[in-house]
C-alpha cells in the first residue's frame, strides 16, 4: 500500500519541499508517504480560500447538492479501499473502518439533502407595532467565511467529513488540516472533491505539521474554526482568537449508568455486551467510549462479571482481520500513557479485574473496581480501552456521580422508567443523553457536542451548516401586508 500523497491546494494537487512517512502503529510498516506544503503554499491556498469566498456562497444550492451527491457515490464505489487504507494509518479493525466510511457516506448525503433546503427565509410581520407599518422581515443565513477545519487521528475520514460537507453544503470555502498520524484518508477524500464543479480556491486539504499551526489559526481571512482534539489544544485555540467563531468538540469520560430497574437477566447481558464493546471498540480512543460504569448496589455485583466476561471476550488482535474487535492504539507511546495511568491507579489502590497488559502499541482491554478519585484515570480522559465499575445507591446518587467530571460530553443511563429518562435528560450535565444504551451512540445527523470542558458548539450536519454561518435580516417597506 506504500505510495507518496499529493496534498490538495485550492482543488488541485501538489507537492512541496519535504515529506513524512505514514506508519502503521500494528506493524509498523509504512502506509504512505505524504508531501507537506511549504509556506508560500498555505499562503496560496489561504489566499485562494479569501478570494473565492462570495463567488462560493452565490454558487447554486444544486450544484453544491450536486458535488456532494458524487462524493457519496464515490464514496460508496470506493468503501472497501479507503476503510483498508483507515485501517492502515490508523490501526483501526476492519470492521470499525468498513464502519466508518458507511458514516462518511451519511455525512455527506445529509449534507446534499441540507444544501436542497438550507436558507430558505423566514418571513416576519414587523406591523406588530405602529412603526411597523408596511414593513416585513425577511431573515437568510449566510456564511461567515472560509472555514479552518482541523481533523483528529481517531476518525480520520469520518470526523473530516464533518468539517467539509456542512461547509461545501452553505457555500463557505474549506481548509482542512488532517492529524498528523492519519492524513491519507482526507487526502483520498480531497481526490473526491477533485472530481467536482466546485470552484477553485473553495476547500484544500493541507497536511501542516502541527508546529506550523498557529500562523493558520490566527489568519483573519479564516475568521471560522472547527477543530476536534484535546481539551488543552482546542482552548488554546480559542484563547489565542477570541474574535473568531470557534466550535471546539473535545474530550470526554462518557459514564454508563446502570439504574436498579435494568435487573433482569437479559437487562444485564445486554448492558454488559454494550459497554465491553464501546469501551474497546476504537481502542477506546472515542470521545465517547465508555470509561465510567456507575451501577445500583442493586444489580452492582451481578453486572461486573458480566462486563469482565464480555470485555475478556473480545478478539484482539492484527486490524485487517474481520475478527478483530480491538485493535492497536495509534502509537505506542499513547499505549505506554494508557499503561501508566491503569499502573498508578493499581498502586494506589485499584483492583485489576481483567487486562492490565501492553504489547508494543495494543494495550489489553482492561477493568478495574475500587478506583480511588485522585487516581489520573478516575479525572481526566483515558482514550483507551479501559473501563472502571463504581457502585452507587440510588438515581440521585448515580447522576450525582456521572457529574463529577469536569467533562460532559454524553452519558448513556440504563433504565425502562420514562419518568427516569427525563430525570436524567435534566440532571446530566452533557451534551447528550442516551436512554437504554452506552453513551457512545452517535447519529451523524444529530446534534453533537458537549458541556463543561468537553468544548463549545454543536456538530451534527445541519448543526454545523448554522454554525458556519449567521442570520441577516432584510427589511422590506412599503407593503401591503
Amino acid at each position: 500500500m506504500t505510495s507518496t500523497h499529493a496534498f490538495w491546494l485550492a482543488g488541485r494537487p501538489a507537492t512541496g519541499e519535504d515529506s513524512f512517512d505514514v506508519t502503521n502503529p500494528w506493524d509498523g510498516r509504512t502506509v504512505g508517504t505524504v508531501a507537506v506544503p511549504t509556506d508560500a503554499q498555505v499562503e496560496e491556498a489561504v489566499a485562494a480560500a479569501y478570494a473565492v469566498r462570495e463567488e462560493f456562497a452565490a454558487t447554486p444550492a444544486h450544484v453544491r447538492a450536486a458535488a456532494l451527491d458524487h462524493v457519496v457515490r464515490r464514496l460508496t464505489e470506493r468503501t472497501e479501499e479507503i476503510a483498508q487504507l483507515i485501517s492502515a494509518e490508523n490501526g483501526k479493525p476492519i470492521k470499525w473502518a468498513r464502519g466508518e466510511v458507511g458514516r462518511a457516506v451519511s455525512v455527506f448525503r445529509f449534507a446534499a439533502e441540507e444544501a436542497r433546503r438550507f436558507n430558505g427565509g423566514e418571513a416576519q410581520r414587523l406591523d406588530t407595532d405602529a412603526g411597523g407599518t408596511g414593513r416585513l422581515g425577511l431573515t437568510r443565513r449566510f456564511p461567515r467565511g472560509p472555514v479552518l477545519g482541523i481533523a483528529p487521528f481517531n476518525f480520520p475520514l469520518n470526523l473530516s467529513a464533518h468539517k467539509v460537507a456542512p461547509a461545501i453544503a452553505v457555500g463557505a470555502p474549506i481548509i482542512l488540516k488532517p492529524a498528523p498520524a492519519t492524513p491519507i484518508s482526507s487526502l483520498i477524500l480531497g481526490e473526491l472533491l477533485a472530481e467536482t464543479d466546485l470552484p477553485a480556491g473553495s476547500w484544500s486539504v493541507l497536511t501542516v505539521p502541527n508546529d506550523k499551526m498557529p500562523s493558520l489559526v490566527q489568519d483573519e481571512r479564516l475568521p471560522v474554526i472547527s477543530f476536534t482534539g484535546s481539551g488543552p489544544v482546542g482552548y488554546a485555540i480559542m484563547e489565542s482568537v477570541p474574535r473568531k467563531h470557534c466550535t471546539l468538540e473535545l474530550g470526554g469520560n462518557g459514564a454508563a449508568v446502570v439504574l436498579a430497574d435494568w435487573s433482569s437477566e437479559e437487562d444485564l447481558d445486554w448492558a454488559a455486551t454494550r459497554i465491553a464493546t464501546f469501551s474497546n471498540y476504537q481502542g477506546g480512543q472515542s470521545c465517547i467510549s465508555v470509561q465510567r460504569v456507575i451501577a445500583d448496589a442493586s444489580v452492582h455485583d451481578r453486572l461486573v462479571p458480566k462486563i469482565v466476561a464480555a470485555v475478556e471476550a473480545l478478539v484482539t488482535g492484527d486490524p485487517s482481520d474481520a475478527a478483530t474487535d480491538v485493535g492497536p492504539l495509534v502509537s505506542e507511546d499513547a499505549a505506554r500513557r494508557v499503561e501508566s495511568w491503569v499502573d498508578e491507579a493499581v498502586g494506589a489502590g485499584a483492583t485489576l479485574l481483567t487486562g492490565g497488559k501492553r504489547d508494543g502499541a495494543t494495550y489489553a482491554p482492561t477493568v478495574l473496581a475500587d478506583l480511588p478519585g485522585t487516581t489520573t484515570i478516575a479525572r481526566e480522559e483515558v482514550f483507551g480501552p479501559v473501563l472502571y465499575v463504581q457502585r452507587t445507591e440510588g438515581e440521585a446518587e448515580a447522576f450525582a456521580a456521572a457529574n463529577d467530571s469536569r467533562y460532559g460530553l454524553q452519558a448513556g443511563v440504563f433504565t425502562h422508567d420514562l419518568q427516569t429518562a427525563f430525570r436524567a435528560h435534566r440532571a446530566l450535565e452533557v451534551g447528550g443523553v442516551v436512554i437504554g444504551d452506552v453513551p457512545s451512540y452517535r447519529a451523524d445527523q444529530m446534534p453533537y457536542g458537549g458541556a463543561k470542558q468537553s468544548g463549545v458548539g454543536r456538530e451534527g450536519v445541519r448543526y454545523a451548516m448554522d454554525d458556519y454561518t449567521y442570520e441577516r435580516v432584510l427589511v422590506l417597506t412599503g407593503l401591503a401586508l
